[in-house]
């Protein structure tokens, strides 16, 4: 794909405890991921990205990390990461790996020294600790409640997430000189890229205020903070010190644009997740403003944009599009909120050849390309999200997208591993969505990701893109001599004028196309 392969690569995101088991525990490993590796090639995916693998206490699935330079012991060691990194590479897929700079685990070699020197301590300027009788500030956590947690001396310590992740302060020279090492370490053994977690929240303003109700552009006290760029210019300069491309993934959650984009001016970023796309409802008018927004922005810093349709965060496309209101809120997920199967279903193969079809970047989450609906019923005393708990119970937690995925129709743990209980529990009849169960079915939605990554491969390398008019309940565009045409409507439409039917995630009904359907044409 040349040097820049990152502009038009298909990108799959490995979760690695529900991805496959190699040593027969019940926790997905390296071991596991890398027996893998020929379906991915098979998959045609261009690179992997894993979420954190680093040894951690596992309070939030790996993002309290505790030592970066160590693998989990659950999932391997170094040398096994290192192997694995090479295998891809022989197998044509690059590596991706997940750094967090907003904070640590609480379990960390320097937060445990900034416990036990106390207050006052040059250990405790790394992070954010304050005195006082009530916490320092009403800040909200992204994970529900509060964002302070006091110690023992009575000092209170911030954390934006959970009270095992403690927040780093980024004003501090180790903390930046740490990261860039670590950049390094991992660079050095192979990896092609970094994606950075909540890239828009390492950076506090000093003085801690209260979160306004109305600010300018850079100056809330923890979100998108100007003095972010020059950090990122400086992980940008690490990358660009190796002779083959290194490239940075930022995960920016921003409503304005032009705040995004600058990110991705040519000495920061490479690529940032395009998250307006997949929070959307499966609305015509939506799904179009929200393509011709994430083209708008990245345009003007000729950065590719990304299309991502679910994530280890997000309910799976499956079984989001088969509800009432399809979008995707944290605050809005609930227990028992009804949908449709066969609905999301038909409107998640229409997704997928919607989101293979637009020029960029696109990420494929395990699972999706198998159809995996989001698992509703895991039994309460299994969950294991701090959003869940944090919540007093209200929110059922992201794990019903991180259940170990079926790779056979039967078998213990339907070909996952060795081990009948695995780590969250799979559902009954979870191998009629496994791999073997798809492999041979060329109406499964397996031969439909197979079918569209080949066709994108070979036809949709450019970075060409034009609006076609097809009506107001389609969305119909043109990559060179390739159309895509998706009919949100009650009534099948009529394709536009075409030489080939290329692939279609339904059948057609002449020359119709139904309705939650997508097809791809020859000009």
């Amino acid at each position: 794909m040349g040097s820049e392969w990152w502009r038009n690569a298909v990108i799959y995101q490995v979760y690695p405890r529900s991805f496959a088991d190699g040593n027969g525990d019940g926790t997905g490993d390296l071991a596991g991921v890398r027996s893998r590796l020929p379906y991915l090639r098979g998959l045609g995916v261009n690179a992997i990205w894993f979420t954190p693998w680093y040894a951690s206490p596992q309070a939030d699935g790996g993002y309290d990390v505790a030592d970066y330079r160590a693998i989990d012991p659950a999932l391997g060691t170094l040398a096994e990461a290192e192997e694995l990194i090479t295998a891809a590479n022989e197998h044509g897929i690059r590596t991706i790996i997940d750094v967090v700079p907003n904070h640590i685990s609480s379990e960390h070699p320097w937060f445990r020294a900034a416990l036990a020197a106390g207050p006052g301590s040059p250990e405790r300027e790394r992070f954010w600790f304050r005195d006082g009788d009530d916490p320092p500030t009403g800040w909200t956590s992204a994970f529900s409640g509060g964002t302070w947690t006091r110690v023992q001396d009575g000092q209170w310590y911030l954390h934006l997430f959970d009270s095992a992740q403690p927040d780093l302060n980024w004003n501090h020279p180790d903390v930046r000189r740490e990261h860039e090492d670590v950049l390094r370490f991992w660079f050095d053994r192979g990896v092609a890229g970094i994606r950075v977690d909540s890239a828009t929240m390492p950076v506090k303003d000093p003085e801690l205020p209260e979160v306004p109700e109305s600010y300018r552009a850079g100056e809330h006290p923890f979100l998108d903070r100007d003095e972010l760029h020059d950090i990122y210019r400086g992980w940008r300069a690490v990358a660009d010190s190796y002779p083959q491309q290194r490239v940075l993934v930022g995960e920016i959650w921003l409503d304005d644009q032009h705040r995004f984009a600058r990110y991705l001016r040519p000495d920061e970023m490479h690529s940032a997740f395009n998250f307006d796309f997949m929070m959307r409802p499966w609305d015509v008018k939506q799904l179009r403003e929200a393509i011709q927004s994430t083209l708008d922005s990245h345009a003007p810093v000729k950065a590719p944009p990304t299309w991502v349709l679910s994530n280890h965060d997000v309910t799976r496309p499956v079984t989001r599009y088969g509800r009432v209101d399809s979008s995707f809120g944290f605050l809005a997920k609930r227990f028992g909120t009804p949908t449709d199967p066969a609905r999301g279903e038909r409107r998640a193969r229409a997704a997928a050849l919607l989101t293979a079809a637009l020029p960029g970047t696109l990420y494929v989450y395990q699972g999706d390309e198998l159809g995996l609906p989001e698992v509703e019923d895991l039994p309460l005393d299994a969950l294991r999200d701090p959003m869940h708990h944090r919540s007093g119970g209200i929110d059922p937690g992201r794990d019903g997208c991180r259940v170990p995925i079926p790779w056979t129709r039967d078998g213990a743990s339907y070909g996952f591993g060795a081990a009948a209980d695995t780590w969250l529990p799979q559902p009954d009849g979870w191998g009629e969505h496994s791999v073997e169960a798809q492999d041979t079915d060329p109406d499964s939605m397996l031969s439909l990701y197979r079918n569209a990554l080949t066709l994108r491969r070979t036809l949709l390398g450019n970075e060409d893109f034009a609006w076609l008019d097809a009506g107001e309940d389609v969305i119909a565009f043109a990559r060179g001599d390739v159309l895509c045409v998706v009919n949100f409507g009650p009534d099948p439409v009529p394709l536009p004028d075409h030489r080939e039917v290329l692939l279609t995630s339904a059948g057609l009904d002449t020359n119709r196309l139904p309705t939650d359907a997508a097809a791809w044409l020859r000009a």
